[in-house]
């Protein structure tokens, strides 16, 4: 009797330290909240928020962001490798360990939580629409319908409007808003639509405009490999302190000022980490 009870209580332990495992990191896999060094995923081509420049250096909203927490993760600027992480291989990149972190628009999303533990959101735009400037045609998400709309690969603001809100726009594909951008000054598109954050930083110097017409919440996460939930927890501390200490507010001035979009100072209510 006490070897069949010695063998179901190891039983049990096993299966507990499975479910552990299961819901944190594998053996071997270093919490970001660990690390000294970091590889930081952003964008290259989205001005204001995060845009590779001439010397090879990143600027932007996400990437202060991206240097800020890592600050608080005790990795000095020195130790910060950004890579430019289109939206299309996002989940692929955090899960291969090619980077550490992400912060690149990156929309908190049910389908995405699948792959991907969010830290955050660290910002919350609004999804609206750019039209040329001259377009009076386009008031309202509805006045899609119809129209010519970028389809960016990986992103899931397109499916807002037509997969949510079953509005009939042509689809028109492309592999980053940059070249949505290059597409509706030839004409061969009529909308982008997508946060309005990002709209604001593509609509500066150009013969475009906002419609400011709101439609959506859309919450800016930082991307963690699934399961680091002590990395998360760090961040997110990192992400309130940012908040609390003026940070925030004074980044968001520094990249859109004279964007007029109504800027949120507040911390933003956290996911919770899983």
């Amino acid at each position: 009797m006490r070897i069949a009870r010695n063998a179901a209580l190891a039983a049990a332990l096993a299966a507990v330290t499975a479910t552990g495992a299961a819901c944190g990191l594998g053996g071997g896999e270093e919490s970001i909240a660990q690390k000294r060094s970091l590889v930081i995923g952003v964008k290259a081509d989205q001005p204001g928020l995060g845009l590779k420049t001439e010397d090879g250096t990143y600027a932007g909203f996400d990437v202060d962001v991206a240097r800020y927490v890592a600050g608080r993760l005790g990795v000095p600027p020195g130790r910060v490798t950004f890579k430019t992480t289109p939206s299309s291989i996002r989940e692929k990149a955090l899960a291969s360990g090619s980077v550490d972190m992400i912060f690149a628009t990156y929309s908190i999303t049910a389908r995405r939580k699948e792959a991907v533990t969010f830290g955050g959101p660290y910002y919350v735009p609004h999804q609206d629409t750019l039209v040329r400037a001259d377009d009076t045609s386009i008031r309202n998400v509805r006045d899609l319908a119809g129209k010519r709309l970028c389809e960016v690969a990986g992103s899931n603001s397109w499916r807002r409007v037509t997969e949510e809100r079953k509005i009939a726009a042509v689809r028109v594909k492309a592999p980053t808003y940059s070249a949505c951008m290059d597409l509706l000054a030839a004409k061969r598109i009529d909308a982008v639509s997508t946060d309005d954050l990002i709209l604001a930083g593509f609509a500066a110097g150009r013969p475009v405009k906002i419609i400011n017409a709101p439609f959506t919440d859309e919450k800016y996460g930082v991307g963690i490999r699934k399961g680091d939930l002590e990395g998360c927890e760090t961040v997110n501390r990192a992400l309130t302190r940012m908040y609390q200490d003026g940070t925030a507010a004074r980044l968001l001035t520094k990249w859109f000022k004279e964007s007029g979009l109504k800027l949120a100072t507040s911390v933003p209510q956290f996911e919770g980490c899983s």
